[in-house]
């Protein structure tokens, strides 16, 4: 279990394959999901468990541990970071199909922001346990997974450098 289950103001759903359609309809839109049939997509449910979020549950807090990520189902979330002076900065709004905590989910390490459910919100969560199970029970699907989740991070890591590039120019244009 993720612990996801001890916060205030989260519902269990149960596993998520009564949520396949869902998951379906969400994932046909999605490209982290683009090279999975319809069968790898019902096997990665049942690694997965699924939960509903009031409005204003913090279902993700930055710093604390993490081992699970999320796909949004229903609903949006705000990802928000804190800067420099402790304040929060709203990073994005996500909605159904997006993936969130993929981060600590791979690397174990405490989480980079926090996300709060904008409105009811349902997702899908797989924790590391069930991910270690998945690799070792159905390994092309673990390794397919992994692999797309590795591009997801990698395009992410792409775009924060191209903007870090962007702001440091404009920064030294200012600067003469």
């Amino acid at each position: 279990m993720s612990g996801i289950e001890t916060l205030p103001g989260i519902e269990p759903l149960g596993d998520a394959t009564p949520f396949v359609d869902r998951i379906h309809e969400i994932i046909a839109a999605i490209r982290l999901f683009d090279d999975f049939e319809g069968r790898e997509i019902e096997m990665l449910a049942r690694y997965m468990r699924c939960y509903r979020a009031v409005q204003g549950t913090e279902i993700i807090r930055e710093g604390e541990a993490g081992d699970f990520m999320l796909l949004i189902l229903d609903g949006s979330a705000e990802v928000i970071k804190q800067d420099a002076r402790g304040l929060p900065q709203v990073l994005a709004a996500v909605g159904p199909g997006k993936t969130l905590g993929e981060m600590s989910l791979i690397d174990g390490e405490p989480r980079f922001s926090s996300c709060v459910a904008l409105d009811p919100l349902e997702f899908a969560v797989l924790d590391r346990a069930s991910l270690s199970r998945l690799v070792t029970e159905e390994p092309h699907l673990g390794v397919k997974l992994l692999m797309e989740l590795l591009m997801l991070l990698n395009q992410r890591l792409r775009t924060i450098s191209a903007e870090l590039i962007a702001c440091r120019e404009a920064r030294r244009l200012r600067i003469r």
